[in-house]
């Protein structure tokens, strides 16, 4: 398994792991109000409601989330190789790694660090486009950019 597929599952993971999660309190949400009873302090028990209706609908916002994500993944192409940086890149500059795919932190793959990054965040955006040689400055650091697959 090259690195670029490898480090797509581990993204694909990642993403699972955060839709069970999601769909966990979600179905611990439906369990709260299908067992919250009406009782004697009326206003605690519509407080109550409330607030798990608020909670429903943040995980809802969360599951669309996830999904949006789910998307961008699977228009990535792990066999696709190009020479500029663009969605599915694997970068590698004189810094750190990049895997231009979702944000889901640092991935290790053959004990070296990768961070996959979304192309909308800021260092994404600074490395879409960009070439082999291609100098990137972010944060008061300038690095190279060594290698793309």
């Amino acid at each position: 398994m090259s690195i670029k597929e490898e480090l797509y599952k581990q993204c694909c993971s990642f993403i699972d792991n955060r839709l069970k999660s999601v769909n966990n309190v979600i179905s611990e949400i439906q369990e709260s109000l299908k067992s919250e009873t009406k009782s004697s302090a009326g206003d605690k028990h519509e407080t109550g409601r409330a607030m798990l209706q608020l909670e429903r609908e943040k995980a809802g916002n969360q599951l669309a989330e996830i999904q949006i994500i789910k998307e961008t993944l699977s228009r990535i192409d792990v066999r696709n190789k190009t020479k500029t940086v663009s969605l599915g890149s694997v970068v590698y500059t004189s810094k750190s790694n990049y895997f231009i795919s979702i944000s889901a932190g640092e991935l290790i793959v053959n004990q070296s660090s990768f961070y996959a990054i979304s192309p909308s965040t800021p260092i994404g955006q600074l490395l879409i486009s960009k070439k082999v040689g291609d100098e990137v400055s972010f944060r008061d650091q300038r690095f190279k950019i060594t290698n793309i697959i």
